[in-house]
């Protein structure tokens, strides 16, 4: 049964963003920055970086990305013509091209020429202006205008606008970026995975909500048998099974129920916390639960949905999240509600932002939050984190995600 981690995911699952630029213009300081690492060759001589160079790393909360290092632009000579051919050749395989400018080179033919091939190749550009500690002169409306691309001014050095350009990079990705796979890479081809879906109140009459059909398509296109059952039916499910599921999923209102009646050596998880990892940035979302044990009563505290809808007597967001928070603080926080297209301006004055599973937004619009929630330093996690982390069994729910552990320790 193959597991997959971030950092076996697919190459071609991956954004491929290209660095493009002269030499010695910080390309590799750049990537470096980006991924909060040493992993690649920095050097001050001209030209370190001859054939292109692919790594595949992972960005929060941008997620799994190929970052594909090239030679310099302004390259010389015969051997350096043909390792600028080489570099463009990337263009046909990047989904976002970085163009790293130096200040104190200026531009010329070489950006322009980037650019004009990116736009050639339908490749989206986005300018990262580096070294503005050294330059903070530099007009940034003025080089935007020129080139015709967005242009952000960071610091490879001292990290400056450095998640400002992880949102803008977010916002120009395809926009059929997202994850390959809601469970795929979880299950094989065969497997039983047993799916817990309450009926309640909240359930669209006649239908199942979103997140359980999409799952349940995922089961069936990756040849495996998807067995749905409500909470009540778990059990004799279960009992009346030859073998052992893959995998238990259940809605997470049902979560203390289903952890009960699961055994220990069935993997479990929620519906929720797939998407978490489907829509958005698994890793971060759970290192959110990290601020939940530092609340007192009286912190202010977001409830974020990404959509409306008809409230129910025990509604998840309203009533039966705040009722598990008051038990975990011990006294009530100031809350607040949102929902729609975008998080309030005020959010760096919540100590937390709590968000729902995301299943009406695509993952660019929910990365965007992650970014928006991580530039006001703001601590975010979603609806099924939180019910697993409040209710004791986090750690099991994340079990068959090993790319979570290390956010587990505190």
């Amino acid at each position: 049964m193959p597991h997959t981690t971030l950092n076996q995911t697919p190459r071609g699952s991956r954004l491929h963003i290209a660095l493009f630029g002269r030499r010695n213009s910080g390309k590799s300081s750049l990537i470096n920055a980006l991924t909060n690492q040493k992993i690649a060759i920095v050097s001050d001589i001209p030209g370190t970086t001859t054939d292109p160079v692919y790594k595949s790393m992972e960005i929060l909360p941008i997620g799994p990305v190929v970052l594909i290092d090239t030679a310099g632009i302004d390259d010389v000579g015969q051997l350096g013509s043909l390792r600028i051919e080489k570099a463009y050749a990337v263009l046909a395989k990047a989904d976002l091209l970085l163009l790293v400018i130096d200040p104190a080179a200026g531009t010329g033919a070489h950006e322009e020429d980037v650019i004009k091939r990116a736009k050639e190749n339908n490749v989206p550009v986005i300018a990262a202006l580096n070294k503005i500690d050294l330059h903070p002169e530099t007009s940034i409306e003025a080089l935007s205008s020129r080139l015709n691309v967005p242009v952000v001014p960071v610091s490879a050095l001292t990290r400056q606008g450095i998640e400002e350009l992880k949102m803008v990079m977010i916002n120009h990705a395809p926009k059929d970026w997202v994850a390959p796979t809601i469970l795929g890479d979880l299950i094989a081809p065969g497997d039983t995975v047993v799916l817990v879906t309450p009926i309640d109140l909240a359930a669209p009459k006649g239908r199942l909500i979103l997140p359980q059909v999409q799952t349940i398509r995922d089961i069936l296109d990756n040849d495996a048998i998807a067995l749905v059952v409500k909470e009540g039916e778990l059990r004799a499910a279960l009992g009346g099974l030859k073998n052992k599921p893959r995998l238990v999923v259940t809605d997470s209102q049902a979560f203390l129920k289903v952890a009960a009646e699961t055994p220990n050596d069935v993997p479990m998880t929620s519906f929720s916390i797939l998407f978490a990892r489907y829509k958005g940035n698994l890793v971060t979302l759970v290192e959110g639960t990290k601020a939940v044990k530092n609340l007192v009563p009286g912190d202010k505290v977001l409830i974020a949905e990404a959509c409306t809808h008809h409230r129910v007597e025990d509604d998840i967001g309203t009533v039966k999240i705040p009722r598990w928070l008051r038990q975990v603080v011990g006294g009530p926080l100031d809350l607040k509600w949102v929902s729609g297209h975008e998080l309030p301006p005020d959010v760096k004055d919540y100590k937390l932002i709590i968000h729902c599973g995301a299943c009406m937004i695509n993952r660019k619009e929910m990365l965007h939050r992650l970014m928006t929630a991580r530039k006001a330093g703001v601590p975010i996690v979603n609806y099924g984190v939180m019910i697993a982390y409040v209710l004791g069994i986090l750690k099991r729910a994340l079990a068959v995600f090993p790319e979570t552990a290390g956010s587990l320790r505190t």
